[in-house]
């Protein structure tokens, strides 16, 4: 019997796929990639390191396109954030854990094509915690949410079929399931290059 997390995982892949097909049946440009890159991540609150921390992204793309100028890109990513807790006094974590938060996450982005040169992305991104069990504290539940909202901005340089890309997250959503405490959110940078596939 499927849990509660693969339930989600299973409709939000269906509504991805039956979405994008749908759009991308009225579109005048309708290309499929795969994407990599280096996040540097990190988490805001007092308990956490004050510095961005080194994690991976790897995952697909879509870039579907209305006219010559707009369009939008969905995106699937398996997306990882890490951070260190300080040596402050918490009664969460220990002074020095590392904290690996690993997302399936989904860029929704509108893509404004500065000629064939260079897109700009800008857009809404929805992600989907996949390792709460490693977050869990000792004595009360999970530590972080389920899901976190935050809006994405970058640009990407498009060489033939190569994209080269340069994107910033910002957390909007408190990630944080502890009463009493100050509010965790996300924030990233990507650095990454991706392949134009079809």
């Amino acid at each position: 019997m499927k849990t509660y997390k693969q339930r989600v995982l299973s409709f939000t892949f269906s509504v991805f796929a039956v979405t994008m097909l749908a759009i991308a049946g009225n579109a005048q440009g309708f290309h499929l990639g795969a994407k990599a890159g280096a996040n540097l991540g990190k988490l805001d609150g007092v308990r956490f390191k004050d510095g961005y921390e080194l994690g991976f992204h790897l995952g697909g793309f879509a870039e579907i396109d209305f006219n010559k100028t707009i369009g939008i890109q969905p995106e699937l990513l398996f997306n990882q954030t890490n951070t260190k807790v300080t040596n402050q006094t918490s009664d969460i974590f220990k002074p020095g854990d590392n904290i690996h938060l690993n997302y399936l996450s989904i860029p929704i982005l509108l893509r404004i094509n500065a000629g064939k040169l260079l897109t700009l992305n800008a857009g809404p991104q929805y992600s989907i915690l996949l390792n709460n069990h490693k977050t869990t504290l000792q004595n009360a539940g999970d530590a972080f949410k389920s899901g976190d909202f935050a809006l994405a901005f970058g640009a990407q340089v498009n060489l033939s079929a190569l994209r080269i890309y340069g994107r910033y997250n910002i957390g909007l959503s408190d990630v944080g399931d502890v009463a009493s405490q100050d509010k965790w959110k996300n924030q990233q940078l990507q650095l990454g290059v991706g392949l134009r596939i079809l």
